[in-house]
C-alpha cells in the first residue's frame, strides 16, 4: 500500500486530469517500487502507460544526480508521447522529511493549439508568403521545450525491458554503431552511461541491457564491477 501522503494525491492526479482536459497526462509515481512506480494516472492515452509503468529514463537520471534534494520540482522539459509528438513536461518532487518519497508528473501535448496557430496564420496570409516570411525559432521561447540531439527526450513505457531496450538504443546511436559491432571498450562506455543514467535501478535491468547489446548478462556485471573498482 501507497504511503498515506502518496494516498491524498491519489485523488490529486484524478482531478487534475479532469480539470486541465485530455491534452494533459498526469502521472503519479511510487518511489517505494521502482519496477512498478505509477500508482495513479490520468488520460494515460498521451503516453500509452497503465497503472504500475516503471519510472521514466528521466525519474531515474533525478534519482541518480539527487537533484531533487535542491529543487522541488522541474520545468518544461521534453517529452515523447506514445505518437511521437514533442510534450511539455513537468515534475514536482513530493518529499517527507527530505526524502523523496513520489513524483507527480504532467505531460501536455500542446499540438491541437501550435497547429490551430498555424492554420490561423495560414487564413492570414497565403502558403507561399507564411514559407517565404515567416520563419519562427521555436527554441526561442521559454514556455516550449527544447530538445537539443545531444539530449534524450524522456520517453514513457510499460515494461523494465522498453525502458532498458530504448536506453541502450539512444547510445548506440549516439556512438553510430550497432550491437554486434561494440566493442569492449564501446560496450563499457555504454553501460558506464546506463549505469549514470540509473537504469540499473530497475530491478532486472541487467537481463534486458544483455539482451539489447548482444553479449551475456556475466558481461554486464563485469563492466559494472570495472567501473565500482575505478570510483573507489
Amino acid at each position: 500500500m501507497a504511503n498515506p501522503l502518496l494516498q491524498q494525491y491519489i485523488k490529486v492526479t484524478e482531478f487534475l486530469g479532469l480539470t486541465l482536459g485530455p491534452d494533459y497526462e498526469v502521472a503519479l509515481h511510487d518511489m517505494t517500487d521502482k519496477n512498478r512506480s505509477i500508482i495513479a494516472i490520468a488520460n494515460n492515452h498521451i503516453s500509452g502507460r497503465d497503472v504500475g509503468a516503471p519510472l521514466t529514463n528521466v525519474a531515474l537520471k533525478i534519482l541518480m544526480d539527487k537533484s531533487y534534494e535542491v529543487q522541488d520540482y522541474r520545468l518544461h522539459y521534453c517529452g515523447m508521447s506514445a505518437k511521437g509528438k514533442v510534450l511539455r513536461s513537468s515534475t514536482m518532487f513530493i518529499k517527507q522529511n527530505g526524502k523523496l518519497i513520489g513524483m507527480l508528473c504532467i505531460n501536455f501535448d500542446d499540438s491541437k493549439s501550435r497547429e490551430a496557430s498555424d492554420a490561423i496564420l495560414k487564413l492570414c496570409h497565403p502558403d507561399r508568403f507564411v514559407e517565404a516570411h515567416v520563419q519562427i525559432d521555436e527554441s526561442q521561447f521559454s514556455d516550449k521545450p527544447a530538445c537539443p540531439p545531444a539530449v534524450s527526450p524522456e520517453s514513457f513505457h510499460n515494461s523494465i525491458g522498453d525502458v532498458a531496450e530504448d536506453a541502450v538504443a539512444n547510445e548506440l546511436s549516439r556512438l553510430g554503431v550497432s550491437a554486434d559491432r561494440l566493442t569492449p571498450e564501446e560496450r563499457l562506455k555504454i553501460v558506464a552511461s546506463l549505469k549514470e543514467g540509473g537504469i540499473f535501478l530497475l530491478k532486472g535491468a541487467v537481463k534486458d541491457v544483455a539482451a539489447a547489446l548482444s553479449c551475456s548478462q556475466a558481461s554486464i556485471y563485469r563492466h559494472l564491477a570495472q567501473l565500482k573498482g575505478e570510483t573507489e
